[in-house]
């Protein structure tokens, strides 16, 4: 076995480290070249939802988001994890609507909505959640409208096979620089979750901060992803969720994305950075941390009092009394970031 991961995360109680977070993490430039990696970054892994920006390309590079007049709200919707708010489940109805599809259509299943106020409606209404409270929802329409762009069948969209999955297969390798067919597995919402090396992300997802190095289709998609994203971060998320706090915080200069199982993925078009890292454990507060510290350091949260607590949580008691907190490991703190 391989050296095991550094600790990125610790988690104190009174004086003492009580938990911790191992994991790595890899930064790119535009030119693919990788400015940082700590811990093995060369592993595969999956990226989940962070994968989301990569497998929204083939819905606006093909011309079907054009075709079938998909707004700014739409193209965030396509790359959300969304908590099942009304914005949320309003704008992917009516998104399903105009291309003559329904809820009967989306092939994820039922989610429990993560926002506490519309849980507890439903719950009064006596309402139960649907697949488009999926927090995936509009990503699958994105995948069936361009599935109806390209004439393939709506049903079977999530197949490995299909055309839609063939397309995000081939941007995904393309762009990290990979041959031949990529490891992958069924996510949560049932559609293909391509495995890929930290460093092959990375690279992947810093092409959309050099847009003209691509063709003008996958450029201008690019561009209009970021701008979606960083516009409206909501609908990327949801309202008090860490993608929306920190993109807010970094005010137009990041677009950021959150997967399942303490990964987590970010876009920095002014520098033409792009960090992706995973946590071994995949504790979802480690991976926000960790990206919160990240780009605390690299100047994009200014002062913004609800990033910043995300890189350095306060742990709490049943009395609200700060008994601990979550904060950057010592070899975490001790990156250089400021020559990136």
């Amino acid at each position: 076995m391989g050296t095991a991961n550094p600790v990125l995360i610790e988690i104190t109680r009174g004086q003492l480290v009580e938990s911790s977070h191992r994991g790595a993490i890899a930064i790119a430039d535009a030119s693919g070249t990788i400015m940082l990696a700590v811990g093995n970054v060369d592993h595969p892994v999956y990226p989940r939802s962070s994968l989301k920006p990569l497998q929204a390309l083939p819905l606006l590079e093909s011309g079907a988001a054009a075709a079938f007049g998909l707004s700014d709200e739409d193209v965030a919707l396509a790359c959300a994890s969304h908590s099942g708010e009304p914005m949320h489940t309003q704008r992917v109805g009516a998104w399903l609507a105009r291309l003559g599809l329904s809820v009967a259509d989306l092939a994820c299943g039922p989610h429990p909505v993560r926002d506490e106020p519309t849980r507890t409606a439903m719950l009064c209404a006596h309402e139960d959640p649907t697949a488009i409270h999926n927090n995936c929802s509009g990503k699958h329409t994105g995948f069936l409208t361009l599935a109806k762009h390209l004439g393939a069948p709506t049903a079977g969209y999530v197949a490995l096979e299909h055309p839609v999955q063939r397309a995000v297969h081939a941007v995904i390798a393309e762009l990290g620089g990979l041959d031949g067919s990529l490891p992958w597995g069924v996510d949560g919402c049932a559609a293909p979750n391509f495995a890929l090396p930290l460093t092959a992300f990375a690279r992947a997802l810093a092409c959309f901060t050099a847009p003209t190095r691509q063709s003008p289709a996958r450029g201008a998609a690019m561009l209009r992803i970021l701008k979606a994203m960083m516009t409206y971060p909501e609908l990327v998320s949801g309202t008090g969720r860490a993608c929306a706090i920190l993109m807010r915080a970094a005010a137009g200069r990041a677009a950021v994305k959150t997967g399942a199982e303490g990964v987590f993925a970010a876009i920095i078009p002014h520098k033409q950075l792009a960090v992706a890292l995973k946590i071994d454990d995949g504790a979802t507060r480690a991976s926000e941390s960790t990206m919160a510290y990240l780009l605390e350091r690299l100047g994009l949260l200014t002062a913004d009092a609800a990033a910043l607590r995300l890189a350095r949580t306060p742990i709490l008691n049943t009395r609200d009394m700060v008994v601990g907190e979550c904060r950057a490991a010592p070899l975490l703190a001790s990156l250089d970031l400021a020559r990136l």
